[in-house]
């Protein structure tokens, strides 16, 4: 390991950091009609969020790859130069991603980290940059609310009631190119997350299971790097929504951490509550990923942000561990994104 690059028990600090390049956002009709939707790179016209494909899941595929191929555009570099692809989504066995990305022939890491992925996506091609695997990587992921409504809860032809804890999952995928090229988005360090368990067993209330996990991340980033919270412009967790995020404010506050007035969340930002019926918000692994691309970095592109911690959290369920009676467990990854002079 290089030296210097290991920062406490779970954190990694990048002295030649690597640089966040470009970044690909697509969405769904709902989400081009939130707070942010002018602001995504393309979205789905049709309400069924095909994409011009016949099922949920092809359409999802569709998603990345036009993300991936937005993002290198967007970076300006040939696509033969992509060394790797880390990716991931919320269908069994990635085959969003395998299938979505196939056509691009990149060597491929399929992930799963649930609505956590692009953080773990990014981390690890972060680290591959760093050390010097890689002069370019592509990070991505996604997630399709038909697809996901169907693998995880109910047919949409069911017309079951969500109750109020309930969180929309995001029509969407974020794709990004992290390189060692200087930009002025460098990823300054990662601090990973530990798989983090309260018990909870309410599939329905994700934000609850996801809080603790974001909680125990954000403390260890504090500790491995030796900063207060201040130093940040903005912690931007991922998709722990209304309840989630009341739950995190507080566990922090009972380990003496006040973020309240800095802190964002993507599944709080991406939907209007008050117009738009997504009770507690949003989630997916398109959420984050979506948020950050067209959101959170211009803002740290054009200096509004100087330093921000990118906290997005994964409830890590399965349609057998759920229906077997076992808990969710969380886990949240931190990504420290600075602006680059």
């Amino acid at each position: 390991m290089k030296s210097g690059m290991a920062k406490g028990a779970q954190s990694l600090g990048f002295t030649e950091a690597p640089f966040l390049l470009s970044a690909g956002t697509i969405v769904g009709q709902k989400e081009s009609q939130g707070p942010l939707g002018k602001l995504f790179d393309e979205y789905g016209e049709d309400k069924e969020n095909l994409f011009g494909k016949e099922t949920w899941e092809e359409a999802e595929s569709e998603m990345q790859k036009r993300a991936c191929l937005r993002a290198i555009q967007k970076a300006q570099i040939p696509q033969e130069k992509i060394r790797f692809l880390f990716g991931g989504d919320l269908l069994r066995q990635g085959t969003a991603t395998s299938l979505g990305i196939e056509s691009l022939q990149i060597p491929l890491f399929g992930l799963f980290g649930a609505c956590s992925t692009s953080g773990e996506a990014i981390a690890l091609g972060a680290m591959s940059v760093a050390a010097g695997y890689a002069d370019y990587v592509l990070a991505v992921t996604s997630s399709h609310f038909g697809s996901a409504e169907k693998e995880f809860r109910f047919p949409l032809g069911y017309a079951s009631q969500r109750p109020l804890s309930a969180q929309w999952t995001v029509t969407g995928s974020g794709a990004f190119v992290i390189g060692k090229e200087k930009s002025k988005v460098r990823i300054s360090g990662v601090t990973v997350g530990k798989i983090v368990d309260y018990g909870l067993k309410d599939s329905q209330n994700m934000g609850g299971c996801m809080a603790p996990a974001a909680c125990d991340t954000i403390l260890a980033n504090r500790k491995d790097f030796g900063r207060e919270m201040e130093e940040y412009d903005q912690i931007v967790t991922g998709d722990l929504g209304y309840i989630g995020s009341t739950i995190l404010l507080e566990l922090l506050k009972k380990n003496g951490v006040d973020i309240e007035e800095r802190h964002m969340d993507c599944g709080m930002k991406i939907f209007d509550q008050k117009t738009q019926d997504t009770h507690a918000g949003g989630s997916g692994c398109g959420c984050a990923a979506v948020t950050l691309g067209s959101y959170v970095l211009p803002k740290i592109i054009k200096g509004e942000w100087k330093k921000v911690l990118f906290v997005p959290t994964g409830a890590l369920m399965s349609t057998v561990s759920f229906n077997e009676g076992e808990s969710i467990p969380g886990i949240a990854h931190g990504i420290v994104l600075e602006r680059a002079c």
